[in-house]
């Protein structure tokens, strides 16, 4: 149970352009939601003796001098197309403060539950999109004496490294270390006057497959799903890098083994597969996202704000999936990353500024209502957060003993997160409809 304490509206500490910003093609397909993490803390003597929502709103109320579109709203472009426009007025950013009777050890092994969920604010998207803050935050304080950051930043606004990349410098700024670093803002540096014969294949945008027999997902929809937050050792995970690696098609290419990511990630897929019992002629596609900061020539600025990823996805039937070794699995996953250079991201960029509407790719429509492709059985969507810099985030009172995502899934959605130990384990944190989590438990563990 958690009790609402406070709301304080943090603005920056400094005046900050009044302007309208530029949002390129990758800004514009987003959801209008926020991406929704959790830190939690012990208790430490800091948290005894000082004021923490005073740190917090003073420290924010800094950074957002540096990240000030933050402190800004969306509003609807009035050229249509369901694109938006980012107006940076200044009106800031909420810390809701609230309390607790759970202790930090009453969440366990931090399993992104409706629990952990009530940690971080909740938004009402059928609110006119023009009063819905970029970023919201939830204090949270335990009888244990411990407390959570619950975190929600546009999806808009940022992507992944971009959000983590605005929680450290908040964090620097809080306890007062350098150097700071600011952001790189103007999102323009992704567009470029030199026309490009594109070599992007608009079918990766095509809605995923259906199960065979059923004319669209609404009764998929309609089922029940569940969470499982599993744990692959540094050994287990080697076995399986080692099991696709056997693969003799990378000895014949001159090909090096393949990554954690990707025999993970085939290996989650065909388990998905085997436990959704798909029959064998039933197409499948997984789907997942790419980071072309590096892929662009020149590449972009390093501490570039804002989004700069790409859709991928690969394709088989089930039963090609469970009767070929793992190794097929890993090399169709490969072949959809190595896709992603200079000339198909241009083109990306160039197809999505050429649609007419671009709502097509949010999960809600304009008012706020549920829509969108469905990413579920027979499909899989998976975020891999094994190459960003999650952990370390000291405010003043040392770093969060946990950092992980909230409960927002849908059937098929999945996190790789690295372990917060640094052991070189992944936690895999997975949605399914319930008939299924059990088989796909089993098969976790026992295929590997």
């Amino acid at each position: 149970m958690v009790t609402f304490k406070a709301t304080h509206i943090v603005k920056p500490a400094e005046p900050t352009p009044d302007e309208i910003m530029y949002l390129n093609a990758c800004d514009q397909i987003k959801d209008i939601t926020h991406t929704p993490t959790i830190y939690f803390y012990r208790n430490c003597e800091k948290l005894d003796n000082g004021d923490v929502v005073s740190v917090l709103r003073d420290s924010l109320s800094k950074v957002l001098v540096l990240f000030y579109p933050l402190a800004g709203r969306l509003k609807w472009s009035a050229e249509g197309g369901s694109r938006v426009e980012l107006h940076c007025n200044g009106r800031g950013v909420p810390i809701h403060e609230a309390v607790s009777e759970a202790t930090v050890e009453d969440f366990g092994d931090f399993t992104p539950t409706r629990e952990i969920q009530a940690l971080i604010p909740s938004v009402d998207y059928t609110t006119p999109i023009d009063e819905i803050p970029l970023v919201i935050v939830q204090l949270t304080r335990f009888k244990c004496g411990g407390v959570s950051i619950g975190l929600g930043v546009s999806h808009v606004m940022a992507d992944g490294p971009s959000a983590l990349h605005f929680v450290d410098e908040w964090a620097k700024i809080a306890r007062g270390a350098e150097p700071i670093i600011p952001p790189f803002l103007d999102r323009r540096v992704l567009e470029t006057d030199e026309p490009l014969a594109s070599k992007f294949d608009p079918a990766v945008l095509r809605p995923p497959p259906s199960l065979i027999g059923e004319e669209d997902n609404m009764e998929q929809r309609k089922k029940p799903i569940t969470v499982a937050f599993l744990n692959l050792t540094k050994i287990q995970i080697e076995k399986l890098r080692n099991k696709a690696s056997e693969d003799p098609t990378l000895e014949a290419e001159n090909s090096r083994g393949y990554s954690r990511f990707e025999a993970v990630a085939a290996h989650i897929w065909r388990c998905t597969s085997k436990a959704r019992r798909h029959t064998a002629e039933q197409q499948t596609s997984l789907h997942f996202v790419a980071d072309f900061r590096t892929k662009l020539r020149p590449p972009l600025p390093k501490n570039f704000f804002g989004n700069a990823l790409i859709r991928v996805e690969a394709t088989d039937t089930s039963g090609n999936l469970l009767s070929t070794p793992i190794g097929d699995a890993s090399r169709k996953i490969r072949a959809a990353v190595e896709k992603v250079t200079d000339e198909t991201v241009r083109g990306y960029l160039d197809y999505l500024r050429e649609l007419p509407d671009v709502g097509r790719f949010r999960s809600l429509d304009n008012n706020g209502r549920p829509k969108g492709d469905f990413y579920g059985n027979p499909n899989l969507a998976i975020i891999s957060w094994t190459a960003l810099p999650l952990y370390g985030a000291d405010f003043g009172w040392g770093k969060e003993i946990h950092m992980g995502p909230g409960s927002m899934g849908f059937d098929g959605k999945t996190f790789i997160i690295p372990s917060h130990d640094g052991d070189g384990s992944f936690n895999i944190a997975i949605w399914l409809q319930e008939e299924h989590i059990g088989a796909f438990k089993k098969s976790f563990y026992d295929d590997i």
